[in-house]
């Protein structure tokens, strides 16, 4: 089983790196082509066994998967350059945020087609990994599925959905980190120190997280039992409300859809 990524760049980089460290494709088997001889550099410098080519017609060349990890407005340009090299035998992945499967089968009509989007944690193959597909078998589907489950946790779903699910994972990603920023300086303002902060809210997050994860409880659960009549938590939950907080989140993801 042979892959080759179109891009090396921030999210074809990590995945080339992630996949690598799995066991459902070996490192010799990946091909990796970039403009950029230092991207490719960087990937030989992580684990040598990568292929890396500048063209990517050479990087296709007898691979059973092809993965294109490009700006969306390059993915046109990419399919006429391979178009020669591409065979319908191959399976063909796009992570390039914003073009659907309907596109892509005007550009790759003959192939099988995955449509995926991640988010910036498959750098430490804790990803969220949402996939829609067309013109694709159940093995080929379980094919993909394991590989990205390597890089995370990954979800087939509808592709009306996929939307949504970028708001949620790709762009909450960085709403989780605003969240951790505003509770560092909110520790800071209380006279910890910032580093000390910071690592205090992450490991309440991941206890938070243990704990869903665990139970399989509604947070609403957990929060109950953590708010007893009177306390300080519930004042806390109360000015955070008051303030917005759950109608901002909400806002701010729905703000997020592309329609």
């Amino acid at each position: 089983m042979k892959i080759a990524i179109i891009g090396a760049g921030n999210m074809g980089g990590a995945i080339a790196r992630g996949i690598s460290q799995g066991t459902v494709i070996k490192a010799e088997d990946i091909h990796v082509s970039d403009p950029s001889a230092a991207s490719l550099e960087r990937l030989k410098t992580f684990n040598p066994a990568i292929k890396t080519f500048q063209t990517n017609k050479e990087a296709i060349r007898d691979t059973d998967i092809v993965l294109i990890a490009v700006k969306p407005w390059l993915v046109a340009e990419v399919a006429k350059e391979i178009a020669d090299e591409l065979t319908d035998k191959q399976t063909f992945i796009s992570i390039a945020a914003g073009v659907s499967l309907s596109q892509l089968q005007d550009l790759f009509a003959k192939n099988s087609l995955f449509r995926i989007v991640p988010n910036t944690a498959i750098d430490v193959l804790q990803s969220v990994n949402t996939i829609a597909t067309v013109n694709t078998t159940t093995e080929q589907q379980q094919l993909v599925i394991s590989i990205f489950n390597e890089l995370g946790k990954s979800y087939l779903v509808s592709e009306t959905q996929l939307n949504a699910l970028m708001a949620l994972s790709s762009c909450g990603i960085a709403y989780a980190f605003r969240y951790i920023r505003a509770a560092t300086e909110g520790g800071v303002e209380m006279g910890i120190y910032p580093n000390v902060a910071k690592q205090v809210v992450l490991q309440t997050l991941r206890g938070a997280i243990d704990l869903l994860e665990k139970t399989d409880a509604h947070p609403e659960e957990e929060i109950d039992k953590v708010t007893t009549p009177g306390g300080i938590t519930i004042k806390g939950l109360n000015e955070m409300e008051a303030n917005g907080f759950s109608n901002a989140v909400i806002k701010g993801l729905k703000a997020s859809l592309i329609k």
